[in-house]
């Protein structure tokens, strides 16, 4: 080495590294590489684990079913399994041929959700390394049932649109079932699940966490912006709450452009139909107080009464009370009894004087049309002189 070549400065943390001629770019670190039986080096396990699960009314017969297909699966990993139709209840268990200490916890998962809904084709699934699953659960989030039940649908979209699109995006098996939603793909992706539906519970609309979901994919893609912060990219979407003065010029506002429509078209100003109060003068003094029981007995004078004088007041009142009522109730009976107006009968002169009358007043509009008659001719005699 020269003198004039001078000496690589090494950061003092780097200083202990060695090479690593076998760490190469190529190997893939996050990969899950699949649990083999010769990994388990320590043979079969010392203890025996369980889990169980219950299941509905209605997946009864759907699970009697697949049970083969269920027992088949999970025979390969050295898992046992057993359907208790009794107590309505599946169960699975490690057994000496099992060399996977972790597929006990994806068995569990397994009947989890066959119990949720989930079909077996699909739940199958569940038994692979790199897919997990999250159920997750809404029924206690919204308390009004009908608001509850719009959320839930709200996830699914018209004709499931909404769904699929969360499915295509996240890469995840997602089926909203009663009061879970059952989620299945990758871990990340069972995270931005579970942030949609639940925000989606809480009355914030998937649409907006889709529309995030749709530009992080496309910004993905860029290897520029791979060490860069996408928050400028991304749409912020906040919930602004206005004010109480705020809304009312807003609402002002508002009355102010339709009274200007309606004068630029040549109509009147539209009036108020309701009239407004007449406003209260005011005063600085508050109300006066309204009198106690107390008060009210002292300037009656029953507070300086005695125990025995009080009751005896009081039976009167009583008494008094009762006699009022039981003669009200005497007169609502005694009205029943009481004979309806009848118009009698007219008699024969009465009838005869009716009749008179009747023709005489007949007689009387005859001579008035008569009479009227003769005006008219007259007059039209009258109008003929004058003319000729």
């Amino acid at each position: 080495m020269s003198d004039t070549e001078t000496a690589v400065v090494v950061n003092k943390n780097k200083v202990h590294r060695k090479d690593k001629p076998w760490d190469t770019d190529d190997i893939d670190h996050w990969k899950v590489e699949p649990f083999q039986v010769t990994d388990n080096k320590a043979g079969a396990f010392t203890e025996e684990s369980s889990f169980a699960t219950l299941f509905p009314k209605y997946r009864e017969k759907y699970l009697r079913e697949v049970w083969s297909a269920v027992t088949k699966a999970l025979d390969t990993y050295g898992i046992a399994c057993t359907l208790d139709l009794i107590h309505g209840s599946m169960s699975v268990r490690t057994t000496r041929k099992t060399y996977d200490p972790y597929i006990i916890l994806k068995a569990r998962d397994l009947i989890k959700l066959l119990a949720r809904g989930v079909a077996i084709s699909q739940a199958v699934k569940i038994l692979d390394d790199s897919v997990a699953c999250d159920i997750i659960k809404i029924g206690t989030l919204v308390r009004n049932k009908e608001r509850f039940v719009k959320r839930r649908q709200r996830i699914l979209g018209p004709d499931g649109s909404t769904l699929k699109a969360i499915e295509l995006l996240t890469q995840c098996y997602v089926l909203v079932q009663g009061n879970t939603v059952s989620v299945m793909g990758p871990y990340k992706s069972l995270k931005e699940v579970r942030r949609i539906v639940l925000d989606c519970m809480k009355n914030i609309h998937p649409i907006y966490r889709i529309k995030e979901l749709m530009i992080r994919r496309e910004l993905a893609k860029d290897p520029k912006l791979a060490t860069e912060s996408w928050d400028r990219f991304l749409p912020q979407f906040r919930r602004r709450h206005l004010k109480t003065s705020e809304k009312t010029a807003k609402k002002n506002e508002a009355i102010q452009h339709k009274a200007e429509a309606r004068k630029a078209a040549g109509l009147d100003a539209e009036t108020s139909s309701k009239e407004k109060p007449a406003k209260k003068v005011y005063t600085p003094f508050p109300p006066p107080q309204l009198p106690r029981k107390i008060d009210l007995q002292l300037e009656s004078g029953e507070y300086f009464l005695k125990s025995h004088e009080k009751e005896a007041r009081e039976s009167e009142r009583k008494k008094q009370m009762q006699a009022e009522t039981t003669a009200k109730r005497r007169a609502e009976r005694a009205e029943a009894y009481v004979a309806p107006l009848e118009s009698a009968a007219p008699t024969i002169e009465e009838k005869r004087h009716k009749k008179r009358k009747a023709r005489e007043s007949g007689m009387e509009t005859e001579e008035s049309k008569g009479s009227e008659k003769t005006k008219k001719k007259k007059s039209k005699e009258t109008e003929d002189d004058a003319t000729n």
